[in-house]
């Protein structure tokens, strides 16, 4: 059974367990209709997929009093860890992000609209802008910044601190192993996709 709970605006969540024992019903499926295949990295892209997912959802829960979510959560930080004046180019923020432009734009606008970051022009190249986080801005990430890091901590406490090593000594050869692997394959073409897809 699929357990699942509502967020603030009223949004179906599935719970951990639950998506755990989804993953674990794709490989259990494949394992019987496909026995002479190994299922075994369903498993584990299927459990980082829902980890995004779920990761996303949490964190959008505690922005939501700050009207952000995880992608213009992302812009704001992007811009408060590079420092005063807290400026980048459009071109630095998707580097930054991996992003492609059109999902940026998006972002930006939004930022926008809630006065969080000002379009500046770009003395050297009339054909971009700047993007700088206006005090109103820097505030509300200042804020924002130790709640989320506090909800994640909060995910993590069951992990003593030699699993937490662990684990990201284990993701980062993962990392290293998909990116040499990708070597000639973009990115930004992932850009567009839908965080909630379901695993194969």
């Amino acid at each position: 059974m699929i357990e699942t709970r509502r967020d603030r605006k009223g949004r179906r969540i599935v719970t951990d367990s639950a998506a755990r024992e989804r993953v674990d019903e794709i490989f259990l499926q494949w394992q019987t209709e496909r026995p002479d295949i190994d299922p075994i990295p369903v498993r584990i892209y299927g459990l980082i997929g829902r980890i995004h997912i779920q990761s996303t959802a949490f964190i959008d829960e505690v922005l939501a009093p700050y009207n952000l979510v995880r992608g213009t959560f992302d812009v704001l930080t992007a811009l408060r860890r590079a420092g005063a004046p807290y400026c980048l180019t459009p071109k630095e923020l998707t580097k930054h992000l991996l992003l492609s432009g059109a999902g940026l734009n998006s972002r930006i606008n939004k930022l926008e609209t809630l006065h969080y970051i000002a379009r500046l022009p770009e003395p050297n190249d009339r054909r971009t802008v700047r993007i700088q986080l206006t005090a109103a801005g820097e505030a509300v990430i200042n804020q924002a910044i130790p709640i989320v890091f506090e909800a994640q901590w909060d995910r993590m406490k069951l992990l003593g601190p030699a699993s937490q090593k662990q684990l990201v000594e284990e993701l980062i050869r993962f990392a290293d192993a998909i990116d040499s692997s990708n070597s000639d394959v973009s990115i930004q073409q992932f850009a567009h996709g839908d965080d909630g897809q379901e695993s194969a």
